[in-house]
């Protein structure tokens, strides 16, 4: 049967999911949310996830919310991403726990305000503010991955799909990975994996569309 993603290009927390659905080998297809014209926040879609937000897994008759839960199904069907060993397996969750808090959710924010929100309603001081919570959430990174090919481990994990989520966008929001020389090669080592898309490329919506 296959696995569907209720989810839109431009977020980052459907790519964690989408991307490893992808690198598993797993037969999946994308369901497009118009986030932008309002679908969330629409009772149809709200009898789907009571949280309004994408993404959405539905596998036969389990429903999935929230990328990390995603991930970790994703783990419990093929064995893969999850560690090799319940010390890795600890570590890896430390790292997405870290991801969510740390960087994931203020680069969501930021790059939504710097891209998608009018210029007139930004609220002032927030921006900034942000971009230097994610100052330090990149030194974190990347001082960890020197001498590293993945965050833990000698394979792709979870952390490494939750981590990268929204640093392969190209809209402005404060990272730049040449600034950042062990997140940029842990980038390109993903990248060069088999099976990897760029979100706009994996998942149906961007901003062109809307251009």
């Amino acid at each position: 049967m296959t696995i569907k993603i209720h989810c839109f290009g431009e977020s980052g927390n459907a790519y964690k999911a989408a991307l490893a659905l992808e690198l598993a080998g797993l037969d999946w297809t994308p369901v497009f949310v118009d986030f932008f014209g309002g679908e969330t926040r629409g009772d149809a879609f709200r009898q789907i996830n009571v949280m309004g937000e994408v993404p959405v897994l539905v596998d036969g008759n389990v429903t999935l919310t929230q990328s990390g839960v995603m991930q970790m199904y994703i783990t419990e069907k093929t064995g893969k991403f999850g560690g090799e060993t319940p010390e890795e397996a600890r570590e890896v969750m430390r790292w997405m726990f870290w991801d969510n808090h740390k960087l994931s959710s203020p680069a969501g924010m930021t790059r939504f305000l710097m891209n998608f929100l009018p210029e007139d309603k930004r609220p002032e001081g927030v921006i900034p503010f942000t971009q230097a919570r994610l100052k330090a959430a990149y030194t974190t990174l990347d001082t960890h991955l020197r001498g590293r090919d993945w965050i833990v481990g000698n394979a792709l994990s979870n952390a490494d799909l939750s981590c990268c989520g929204y640093l392969f966008y190209p809209e402005p929001f404060g990272f730049d990975r040449t600034d950042w020389p062990e997140i940029d090669r842990w980038l390109s080592t993903i990248e060069g994996l088999p099976g990897w898309k760029h979100p706009y490329d994996l998942m149906p919506g961007s901003p062109a569309d809307r251009a």
